[in-house]
């Protein structure tokens, strides 16, 4: 007696397991922009915090000296244009009664020649010149002025820009996963020379998780951006819902894998990042094609066959073409037809043309995974 199955359709599909740990969607140490005392530090681990909600304050007792000096020299600068305007003016009525004398006495010299001596004329003329030429120095020191009145300004909103990096603010919703710094501590600067820079907290968002996978290079070219998937925790004994959502695009030499993220929604903050989790991606799947058990089908020399039993309930070895496989079936493409009897059991002990009694077991040739 030996141990068959019926050749059956169903759908089979092709899934593969890959085993990875949760990461934050984003994850930042915050660092101080300008350096100073911390003055007050409002959150610490474990806190949930909004875009832009105040986390620290700098105390920075200098900055303010600087700015009332830089709006000192603002004033001074303001106070410069305004003379450097009243020179214009003096400058302009000064050239108009120049230039009216000497058009007076160029006239008189027209209409009535030698009454005016000529040098008294040129004098006249060079005096007009000269109130041009004043003109032309008070619109350059004019603009000079508005020029110093700018750079005023500018450096008054520097400081004032740098006064307001003096509280540091999140800069994404999420939790404080580490606490760097407590009150009075000096904060340096965090900027690329200062590489020693001591940051303020660390934040990560978590209510959007992600879960980067090494996809094999075999199966690279299935990957498709938008594919769900399910992610299974075995500490939660929980599945989630995800969908691939980027990948490299690039086999790594090393490891001839390609990295693939899938984002995980988690808005009830269940998902730790850290945790474990699995993914299965469906590589291909097939609808009404016919299957049989994977432990049925022997390989010699690359030529897949099987054992069947003929209706003279003798032993045929039947070769087959193999299409998708599973973990447990797989698909036969040619060579066999449905409801054939095929041997599952004790291959071993059979030999072609041996006449056997069947017996008939259940296999499952449904939806296979």
């Amino acid at each position: 007696m030996v141990a068959v199955t019926e050749a059956g359709t169903g759908s089979l599909t092709n899934d593969l397991t890959l085993t990875a740990e949760f990461r934050p969607y984003q994850e930042v140490e915050v660092h101080a922009k300008v350096a100073g005392y911390l003055k007050e530090i409002r959150v610490d681990v474990g806190d949930r915090v909004t875009q832009g909600q105040l986390l620290a304050t700098l105390e920075i007792p200098e900055m303010a000296d600087e700015l009332a000096h830089a709006q000192a020299n603002e004033k001074r600068s303001e106070a410069q244009l305004m003379q450097a305007r009243g020179e214009l003016q003096r400058a302009k009525f000064s050239h108009e009664m120049s230039h009216l004398a000497y058009g007076r006495l160029a006239s008189v010299s027209k209409t009535r020649p030698n009454l005016v001596a000529q040098q008294e004329i040129d004098e006249a003329q060079a005096r007009d010149r000269v109130s041009e030429a004043q003109i032309a120095a008070a619109e350059a020191g004019i603009t000079a002025s508005e020029e110093q009145v700018s750079a005023s300004k500018a450096t008054r909103q520097r400081i004032k820009t740098l006064e307001a990096y003096s509280q540091i603010t999140a800069p994404f919703a999420g939790v404080v996963t580490r606490r760097y710094a407590d009150t009075g501590a000096m904060i340096q600067a965090g900027t690329a020379s200062q590489t020693q820079a001591m940051p303020v907290v660390r934040i990560s968002q978590v209510d959007r998780l992600r879960l980067v996978l090494p996809v094999p290079e075999s199966i690279v070219p299935t990957i498709r951006v938008g594919a769900p998937v399910m992610v299974s925790v075995d500490s939660l004994k929980r599945s989630f819902p995800g969908r691939i959502a980027r990948f490299t695009g690039k086999v790594q030499s090393a490891t001839r894998t390609m990295e693939t993220e899938v984002d995980v929604p988690n808005p009830g903050l269940v998902l730790m990042p850290g945790m474990y989790a699995s993914t299965t991606l469906t590589l291909a799947h097939r609808e009404n094609v016919l299957t049989v058990p994977s432990a049925a089908v022997a390989n010699h020399d690359s030529r897949p066959s099987v054992f069947i039993v003929n209706k003279d309930k003798k032993i045929e070895d039947r070769p087959i073409q193999l299409g998708l496989e599973s973990a447990e079936r797989v698909e036969v493409l040619s060579g066999l037809e449905r409801g054939e009897l095929v041997v599952v059991a004790g291959r071993g002990a059979v030999k072609t043309g041996q006449r056997v009694e069947p017996k008939v077991i259940q296999t499952i040739a449904g939806d296979t995974r």
